[in-house]
């Protein structure tokens, strides 16, 4: 069992290289090209692999397929369920082998609805925490294509879509690939004068200033963000009257004041505002987005707060919409119970610092909490919350790993154990707030993960939580409670709490520490607030080393929000990485028009006459769009087998393109040819030759 969750710890850490496995019920790999791309630019080291064609329901129940085997990674699935015929049984049955893989995989799994005239949901689906699913209208929502099938080029090689539509495809992909794997912001901090309204209130006056179309669709794009459980903060210089009265002027804003958590509106610079904002939610900059619409504000926030995600809005309104829908850091895969509720919390909880202000000291506070904390085994419908913990929690968290779902499900599988810590007092519950993963290793009940929400931070409840583990070691007959303590820039309230409880002793290790407790000592673990200090985690310090890598949000939603702008990259990159064998210029009109088609399929700049097709970066499923755009341009159809007959060039493709028009001549026609080169007197004969000399020779 020890070795199993090694191996789990080992498969989940920075050195596992994860894969991007996929399955499709059509030819899928021209997807992996615009995939690559993206791969490429968010600095992900994932590998792509492709099971065989239409094999689908074998990868969903074969133990031992590709997807099965993936440990690391994201599970693919790209579904034309006209593929499977017009029954509606086989649709059923890949509902039911989803089900069955989703709890056996180790890895999330993502399912691409994929057009075609087959109108079928997998609402059935939406259960399953480890599974997510996208439908035709969100993908053509985000990615429009005007040109979505080639039917020349699916019944030729089962290859369906035109190269803008896979562009779009593998776009969508690592997006929802980046949304599972993305550290999620909390707090998104608005401006008010030219960005949630057009005018400066200060200026023209609360009723002078404009909801206009761009800004209100701005405010209705940040309210669903609000019911999705983000926080929303103002943070902008003005009167504070000034904003208060806007507000109150235009009823129907969609956005209103109680949709804020919090304020910081006055004079003072953003970064300091933003960190004011993030000292009194309790929370880390670096989950804080800032949407501005001036460049220099958002450029001094930066430098004063390097965690921050700053947005500068269009300068062309219009393209407010369309910024706000692509900005990545915005996507949730899922939102769960606990974050629908999140802005609701933040305000019980400016209840409860007025009673905290009121009490003559913290421990009469902490009495008339009437604080009640339980810690029961995770059930099922608390895994996305439990993961979404690790993913958020940083400051009281002794190892600061991450977990997804689906690599909790298969901590548990290997034998480890997860209990869930559930908070609440006399205003109400703050929900499930903690969470411990741990396992039994060398007599020792060893911790592998110990976190707890800031919103309970300082309440006894990290003591409860470790006398618990104390307990149970020692119903277990266990000596210890072993503790690995990693040291990060986030996570020194969780070292303080450590070296407050006290502890046998102390063993470093790599990257940190390991605390030893025994086992009776742990179990007998008792908080005294009157010899406590309220714990208030500060946000880390403006270290730009800090601050988390990230995708560059900003360029994406602004250069690369349209397929056809993603695909115009793709290409340019493909022209920078190319080799050119030859430059041999064409001879006939034909050639000058294939070497055309050819360097656009391509993406370069030139194409000789000569130059091998592959030594040029084709492969097979561009050779097949190839043929469909000459069937296109020129009424032929072509084999395969052209492609593979030899060195395969525009020479030679030139000459297939020509044997194919005289053959659909046909033999009527053939015989009309013969007889006019019959006709033709030796002088004309030899003048014909003359002109078409040249033209053959290299």
């Amino acid at each position: 069992m020890r070795e199993n969750l090694r191996e789990t710890h080992r498969m989940t850490s920075a050195e596992a290289a994860p894969t991007i496995a996929i399955s499709a019920t059509f030819t899928a790999e021209p997807v992996e090209e615009s995939l690559r791309f993206w791969i490429d630019e968010l600095g992900w080291r994932d590998a792509i692999r492709f099971a065989p064609f239409n094999q689908v329901f074998q990868q969903l129940l074969d133990p031992a397929s590709l997807l099965a085997a993936n440990r690391s990674g994201v599970n693919v699935l790209l579904v034309r369920p006209g593929d499977w015929g017009p029954r509606e049984e086989n649709l059923r049955q890949f509902i039911d082998a989803v089900r069955v893989a989703a709890g056996s995989w180790a890895v999330p799994i993502l399912i691409v609805i994929c057009p075609d005239s087959t109108a079928f949901s997998f609402d059935d689906l939406s259960a399953l925490s480890t599974v997510h699913s996208v439908a035709p209208g969100e993908l053509l929502g985000l990615y429009p294509v005007a040109e979505i099938h080639d039917p020349h080029a699916d019944e030729l090689g089962r290859v369906p879509y035109t190269p803008l539509f896979f562009a779009a495809l593998g776009t969508l992909v690592a997006r929802k690939i980046h949304a599972l794997r993305m550290a999620p912001f909390k707090v998104i901090a608005l401006d008010c004068d030219d960005t949630l309204w057009r005018g400066v209130c200060g200026e023209d006056g609360p009723e002078g200033v404009i909801v206009d179309p761009p800004r209100r669709a701005l405010q209705e794009f940040m309210a669903g963000q609000h019911d999705a459980g983000m926080l929303l903060c103002l943070a902008s210089k003005n009167n504070v009257e000034d904003v208060i009265e806007t507000f109150r002027a235009h009823p129907r804003m969609p956005l209103r004041l109680e949709h804020f958590v919090s304020h910081r509106v006055n004079w003072d610079s953003k970064g300091h505002n933003l960190r004011g904002l993030a000292e009194e939610l309790q929370l880390g900059l670096d989950s804080f987005i800032l949407v501005d619409d001036n460049p220099k504000e958002c450029s001094e926030a930066n430098a004063a707060c390097p965690g921050i995600l700053a947005l500068t809005l269009p300068l062309v309104e219009d393209e407010i919409p369309q910024f706000l829908r692509h900005v990545w850091a915005f996507d949730r895969l899922r939102v769960t119970g606990e974050d629908r509720l999140r802005a609701a919390m933040y305000a019980v909880e400016a209840e409860r610092h007025r009673l905290e202000r009121q009490s003559a000291s913290f421990a009469d506070f902490l009495r008339s909490l009437d604080l009640e904390v339980r810690i029961e085994p995770m059930t099922p419908d608390q895994l996305p919350r439990v993961s979404q913990l690790t993913e958020r929690t940083s400051q009281m968290n002794f190892t600061t790993v991450r977990r997804t779902e689906s690599e909790v499900r298969e901590f548990l599988r290997a034998g480890g154990e997860c209990l869930a810590v559930t908070v609440a007092d006399r205003f109400g519950g703050y929900g499930l707030t903690g969470t411990m993963l741990f396992t039994r290793d060398a007599g020792a009940l060893l911790i592998d993960t110990f976190l707890v929400s800031c919103r309970v931070l300082g309440r006894g409840v990290e003591h409860r939580m470790l006398r618990h583990l104390g307990e149970m070691a020692s119903q277990r007959g266990l000596k210890r409670v072993d503790a690995p303590f990693a040291t990060s820039p986030r996570n020194r309230p969780a070292l303080l709490f450590l070296e407050s409880v006290g502890s046998q002793y102390q063993e470093a290790r790599e990257g940190g520490l390991v605390f030893r407790f025994p086992a009776e000592y742990a179990a007998s673990l008792e908080y005294r607030p009157a010899d406590a200090t309220p714990a208030r985690p500060e946000p880390p310090p403006a270290d730009a080393a800090d601050a988390p890598a990230r995708a560059d949000y900003q360029r994406i939603a602004r250069d690369l929000r349209t397929t056809e702008a993603i695909l115009d990259r793709i290409e340019a990159r493909r022209r920078r990485g190319l080799a050119r064998t030859s430059r041999a210029a064409p001879r006939t009109d034909l050639e000058r028009e294939l070497c055309d088609i050819w360097a656009a399929l391509l993406g370069v700049d030139a194409v000789g006459v000569e130059d091998n097709f592959f030594d040029l970066g084709g492969h097979s499923l561009m050779a097949v769009q190839l043929l469909a755009r000459v069937r296109q341009r020129y009424g032929v159809e072509l084999s395969l087998e052209v492609v593979y007959s030899g060195e395969f060039s525009v020479a030679e493709l030139a000459c297939a393109v020509e044997l194919k028009e005289i053959e659909q001549v046909g033999a009527t026609g053939y015989a009309d040819l013969l007889n006019q080169i019959e006709s033709l007197t030796d002088e004309q004969v030899r003048a014909l030759l003359a002109r078409e000399e040249p033209s053959r020779q290299v």
